[in-house]
């Protein structure tokens, strides 16, 4: 059984490795993709098409669980993958309306693909194991990062230009990764882990119903950390990847230089994942330094970004940039603030997940729908906003809100320290 399900998070990690190295690479460069298109009929916006992507990803968070109570969470990952798949192959032939459809369908399949892996995930585990599997999982999913801009990369390198051979070139393979991805989900199997080890919809009752005050405080306290730091998911994301693409004077390596930063991205991640997430086990201390040191690697990255990248490098559309940052634009600057960028997002990710996780061990499923639910809200504002403000106007909204949201973590953290000392007094 063991081995069985060792067996299971494997091929699930593998399955969203597939397929999110072919939607994170979309989404890192679908902006650019766009502005490129020598089609005067095509009018969709890339910063447009994630924000339908997340609000109805928000939304469907509320009907995800009834669907993966019906049809089983194997079959809803493998259906939501072929909405993934559909999103990529729009590109290869680009419609505004389909550009905008798919982006709708993929919102939904966003919500039931992460509900169903974790209920899968959670079947597939047990309370000694789960920390070794999430790891697994999580560290199989962030090379989707590498591995899809690395592509990116040595299509685009020296490149002034995106060609239409090369834009189908390019989502051609993202398609077959895809496709991979989703039938791969085919080759779970299935479990059954004792009844005591399993969580359902009962259980999950008590957090809705709010039964603990102070529960019912952290839970708020965590829904508005991360609210905060929804807002630099969106910029890293999609955001900062176009920037740099836009940046004259980057010239001809701009547009590898894309791949290149989310590469760099993604190692910031897997080091800070790995560091934070897993060698740490002094859990009441690191958390809050852990997210305190988030906020400063990000803030420091901010303003490297403010010094080294045009302000109008988000908004402009068919040119490249105009204005003029501080310093002369630099590749090292531009690649170190990636870096920072994935460092300090693995540095929140990791403890807000924890810190989740611990006070709702028994009611983890609701918890975290909830959680996704804020998540993509707040994701789906930023960006539909951020093709139309300046670089400056974004930072400066990234650094009031993420101040504000670890003083909510350190505030999450205080109420939860204070619940465990009354329990130990009682």
């Amino acid at each position: 059984m063991a081995d069985l399900r060792i067996y299971n998070v494997v091929i699930l990690g593998l399955g969203f490795l597939f397929i999110f190295t072919a939607f994170t690479t979309c989404g890192n460069i679908e902006q650019t993709i766009v502005k490129s298109l020598d089609n005067d009929t095509f009018t969709g916006s890339g910063y447009h098409s994630l924000g339908i992507i997340y609000g109805i990803f928000s939304f469907s968070n509320l009907l995800a669980p009834t669907v993966v109570a019906i049809i089983g969470p194997q079959f809803t990952m493998f259906f939501s993958g072929i909405l993934y798949s559909g999103y990529v192959a729009v590109f290869i032939t680009p419609s505004t309306w389909s550009f905008y459809f798919t982006s709708v369908l993929i919102g939904i399949g966003a919500a039931m693909l992460w509900t169903a892996q974790g209920h899968f995930l959670v079947e597939n585990s047990d309370a000694s194991t789960i920390n070794r599997n999430t790891g697994m999982f999580w560290a199989l999913l962030q090379c989707s990062m590498l591995f899809g801009n690395l592509y990116i990369y040595f299509d685009w390198n020296g490149k002034m230009e995106i060609s239409d051979r090369s834009r189908k070139t390019i989502f051609i393979g993202l398609l077959v990764t895809s496709v991979l991805g989703t039938l791969s989900f085919l080759a779970l199997r299935k479990t059954l882990p004792p009844e005591e080890e399993m969580l359902n919809e009962e259980e999950g009752q008590p957090l809705l119903s709010s039964r603990m005050m102070y529960k019912q405080r952290a839970n708020s306290a965590v829904q508005d950390a991360k609210s905060e730091f929804s807002l630099e998911l969106s910029f890293y994301s999609g955001v900062y990847g176009t920037c740099i693409g836009a940046t004259t004077e980057f010239g001809a390596a701009a547009k590898g230089l894309i791949g290149i930063s989310g590469i760099v991205l993604g190692i910031g991640e897997i080091v800070g994942g790995g560091v934070f997430g897993l060698l740490c086990k002094n859990n009441r201390f690191r958390r809050t330094s852990v997210v305190f040191l988030g906020m400063v690697v990000h803030f420091v990255a901010f303003y490297l970004i403010y010094l080294n990248i045009p302000d109008d490098a988000p908004v402009v559309l068919k040119t490249s940039t105009l204005n003029k940052p501080y310093l002369t634009p630099s590749i090292s600057i531009a690649l170190l603030s990636s870096f920072l960028l994935g460092l300090g997002d693995s540095c929140f990710n990791t403890q807000l997940y924890s810190i989740l996780g611990h006070v709702y061990a028994e009611q983890s499923a609701p918890a975290f729908a909830i959680f996704k639910f804020i998540q993509s809200i707040f994701a789906a504002v930023a960006f539909f906003y951020s093709g139309y403000l300046l670089l400056t106007w974004q930072l400066l909204i990234m650094v009031i809100l993420g101040f504000t949201g670890t003083l909510c973590f350190f505030m999450v953290e205080r109420i939860q320290n204070f619940s465990v000392d009354l329990q130990q007094e009682h």
